[in-house]
């Protein structure tokens, strides 16, 4: 357990769905309090159904990963219940990530800032905000990237900039808080998920393309493949573990 006690708490952004559902559910089968905390109400509350289900403990808190005020609310509720944070999961994307595809001049600056304003803001703001619980508890952050982060996408240049800034700022703050006790890693997941049907449906090659180079020759569980992953990064089986990105993606991406 991160914390070295006998709870252990984890908060995931952008858990109402997809891979944050995963990362939830596989925290909850481990019999840790998990915190959904996202936007859609009625869909995160079902989610913490599932993790209960699963043998944890499933709470839902409103937040908006890019909202400053939000997030720090949502850091607020989850220390006012429990009294402590273990992780803290930054998995919250922008809708444009798996919908917005096309060459940089089709971009507008409003497409820019809504990416830019989930993927690094929010980022930042969990950061900020989950540090001084994580510090108190020896815990870890985690961030959620991508392989666009390491070798680019042609159609996705806003995606693949923000995922690249992710690691950046997650070794930067691994170095920086490293000495304080607190760890800070990424994965890069490779799953399926409405996003990413919604990503094939918007480029029929798509498909072809990250199936051709996949050597599993499947897409990820979000349970079973990413949430077992994230779970190893959040916990005291991964404490020599900082500033690493991992791949869970099939061996699809051949820069690591």
């Amino acid at each position: 357990m991160v914390s070295g006690t006998d709870s252990h708490v984890v908060l995931v952004t952008g858990a109402s769905g997809g891979v944050g559902r995963g990362i939830a559910i596989a925290c909850g089968q481990a019999g840790w309090t998990v915190w959904i905390a996202a936007r859609r109400a009625a869909e995160g509350e079902a989610v913490a159904d599932e993790v209960t289900a699963a043998g944890g403990a499933g709470r839902f808190v409103a937040c908006d990963a890019g909202d400053d005020a939000s997030v720090q609310a949502a850091i607020a509720a989850v220390i006012a219940r429990d009294g402590q944070l273990d992780g803290a999961v930054h998995n919250a994307t922008s809708g444009l990530s798996a919908t917005k595809h096309g060459p940089l001049a089709s971009y507008g600056v409003a497409d820019m800032e809504d990416q830019i304003a989930v993927g690094v803001r929010g980022a930042w703001l969990l950061a900020r905000h989950a540090f001084p619980h994580l510090k108190a508890t020896g815990g870890a952050l985690l961030v959620l990237t991508s392989e666009a982060g390491f070798e680019g996408k042609a159609g996705l240049p806003v995606y693949a900039g923000v995922k690249a800034a992710q690691r950046g700022f997650l070794r930067a703050l691994a170095r920086e808080w490293g000495p304080e006790g607190v760890r800070v890693n990424g994965l890069a997941p490779l799953a399926t998920t409405p996003a990413l049907v919604t990503a094939f449906a918007h480029d029929p090659e798509m498909e072809k393309r990250v199936m051709g180079r996949n050597p599993l020759g499947r897409l990820g569980d979000p349970v079973r493949d990413i949430g077992g992953a994230a779970r190893f990064l959040l916990s005291r089986e991964s404490a020599y573990v900082t500033g690493h990105t991992l791949m869970a993606d099939g061996g699809a991406c051949p820069v690591t």
